[in-house]
């Protein structure tokens, strides 16, 4: 299960990577950079590879990454980036995200019995030379649901397993469905589930957890105490083909490669991640100072000629939105609460806000048409699930002006006030990134301020990714909306975003009509494709009309890839947890 790693910072979230100051419906808008990138391929060209060697990845971001380094606690992209050449996850998919037998685990559904068994392969061992066995899959469990561990992973997606509610809330000392017939050391475990849902043949269903964590490495830290622990912070251990030789805390690791990998020695003697800032990311392109760096998409014209270098690219599982924040999130109950009289919790402010921003015209003037505005939150890749009717929060300043004066938001002088006649202030908390973002956000709150509504920064100022997401998080009171990013799972499932019971639906909002939809998206009705179809399209249209959340972008991610290595590829089933595979990766004869 992928789903929900928050992304930050240009190059991770593009959402940072424009520059404007206060453009309408561009003229010169040039879909240029979008064409070429279209074109490039998915994976570098298949050649011999040979043994040995040391490869520098880039991890563009504008700060420190936070470092957990274990599944079920790390939710921030920067830190799954740097994790990747270790942090495998059970299961291998196809190219359709179908889960087969080629990974580190099998999974065996039965309807009938409503069980899913994973079976781990012999030799599949930690980086200390442990076999991973069914108690490190069952111990994964354990973390997300112990609320002592505070887990962003948890959710009421996991319920669907017996007993793992009365664990959670701390009536159970063990979750009493997961069930290991061959004991903790054995490398079976059967997960028994009030029923089976159709996404779980999918990787990133949401109901299956895809990691294991090592018991006999971590049994002895309380759970309070485990995001904290040198054993995730300093000295973590995978079953990946790769080990950690090093980290420097927040800017690299170093990589070698684990001795007991059950795929076979990997081919690279040394991958090093390194931080660099997004300013910097154009000339270490063009220097060749790292293997393989990402692209910044404002940045695309500088680096497009560079030579030795080959560019692989695709549109990723991701979109960049807008949230409002309508609710706060309840610890005891284990559930968002929405807040009827909250200032965002009006349809009209919310829909008349989108329509004022000139999404589409600023991301793709401003990246040669590398990043663009995206209608809906089911991204076309998913296929039939995408609803191709829905048009999106075109920008239409006439349209968000009459939402307002229709719903009672009247001008006193150059700003509207509330209904109720008290003034409208309205807090948008917004990410750092290049020295760009600046300019970008305040188009945005130039555009709100043409339909008179009084938008300012939270402190007056772009805020930090790791402080972004902890008031983001933790609700603070001064934010009233917010511009984040997804990296989405591989199956389209939406419960595990926006359910009653998840902690990461940030705007906080709970409604009937909603919650039903999310039921019947995953019932049992939902085996039937069309039924699973059409119900994800009026979910669709449902939060299009509600706009809790709305979607802005999404963009082409292109990597910068030294000529001379082979078996990059961003195909799924050359993928791992959403992550190149480094097993594949060398450089050519």
């Amino acid at each position: 299960m992928k789903k929900g790693k928050f992304l930050g910072s240009l190059g991770v979230v593009s959402a940072a990577a424009l520059t404007l100051v206060a453009c309408g419906k561009s003229s010169s808008t040039s879909n240029e950079g979008a064409k070429t990138a279209s074109k490039f391929p998915i994976e570098t060209k298949t050649k011999t590879a040979k043994q040995g060697g040391s490869i520098k990845v880039a991890e563009v971001v504008n700060t420190p990454f936070v470092g957990v380094f274990n599944e079920e606690l790390q939710m921030d992209q920067p830190s799954a980036d740097v994790s990747s050449p270790g942090q495998e996850s059970l299961f291998d998919t196809d190219d359709h995200y179908k889960i087969n037998d080629k990974g580190p685990a099998t999974l065996k559904l039965d309807r009938k019995a409503k069980t899913a068994t994973i079976t781990i392969k012999k030799g599949v061992k930690w980086s200390d030379g442990k076999q991973v066995t069914a108690k490190d899959i069952e111990y994964a469990y354990e973390i997300i649901a112990n609320k002592a561990t505070k887990s962003q992973r948890y959710a009421s997606q996991f319920n669907i397993i017996n007993g793992m509610k009365e664990y959670h809330e701390d009536k159970a000392k063990t979750i009493s469905g997961i069930e290991m017939p061959d004991g903790e050391n054995g490398r079976v475990a059967v997960l028994h589930c009030k029923e089976l849902k159709p996404g779980m043949y999918y990787s990133g269903n949401g109901y299956i957890w895809e990691n294991a964590a090592p018991y006999h490495y971590l049994k002895d830290i309380p759970f309070s105490k485990l995001e904290s622990s040198d054993q995730l912070r300093k000295r973590p251990i995978f079953f990946g083909p790769y080990k950690v030789q090093k980290i420097v805390r927040g800017q690299s690791v170093t990589w070698v490669p684990n001795k007991y990998y059950w795929r076979g020695k990997p081919k690279l003697d040394k991958i090093t991640y390194q931080v660099i800032s997004p300013n910097s990311s154009s000339q270490a392109i063009k220097s060749h100072k790292f293997d393989i760096t990402r692209v910044s998409n404002d940045q695309w014209k500088n680096v497009k000629d560079t030579k030795d270098v080959n560019f692989v690219a695709q549109i990723p599982l991701y979109y960049g939105y807008l949230g409002f924040k309508v609710g706060k999130w309840d610890a005891k109950k284990s559930k968002n609460v929405m807040n009827p009289k909250s200032k965002m919790n009006n349809k009209s402010l919310r829909q008349a806000i989108s329509y004022a921003m000139n999404t589409d015209a600023v991301y793709k003037h401003y990246t040669d048409g590398l990043s663009f505005q995206i209608p809906t939150l089911i991204p076309e890749q998913f296929g039939d699930y995408f609803d191709k009717d829905i048009k999106g929060y075109t920008y239409n300043l006439k349209k968000a002006n009459q939402l307002l004066d229709k719903a009672g938001y009247k001008k006193k002088g150059e700003w509207r006030v509330q209904p109720n006649g008290k003034p409208l202030k309205i807090n948008l908390l917004a990410m750092s990134g290049t020295a760009i973002q600046q300019p970008l956000i305040q188009n945005f709150i130039q555009q709100w301020k043409k339909i008179g509504l009084n938008v300012s920064l939270v402190n007056g100022r772009l805020t930090e990714f790791n402080s972004f997401y902890d008031k983001v998080q933790n609700d603070d009171p001064s934010v009233d909306m917010f511009l984040a990013a997804w990296g989405l799972s591989t199956e389209p499932s939406q419960e595990q975003m926006y359910s009653e019971g998840t902690m990461s639906n940030y705007s906080r909002f709970v409604t009937p009509e909603n919650t039903k939809l999310l039921k019947e998206m995953d019932s049992q009705k939902a085996f039937d494709h069309k039924y699973r179809v059409d119900k994800f399209h009026e979910w669709q249209k449902y939060m299009f009309d509600e706009a809790y959340v709305v979607p802005t972008m999404n963009r082409y991610q292109i990597d910068a890839v030294n000529s001379k290595i082979t078996g990059y590829s961003l195909k799924p089933s050359k993928l791992n947890n959403g992550h190149q595979l480094w097993y594949q990766v060398a450089f050519a004869k």
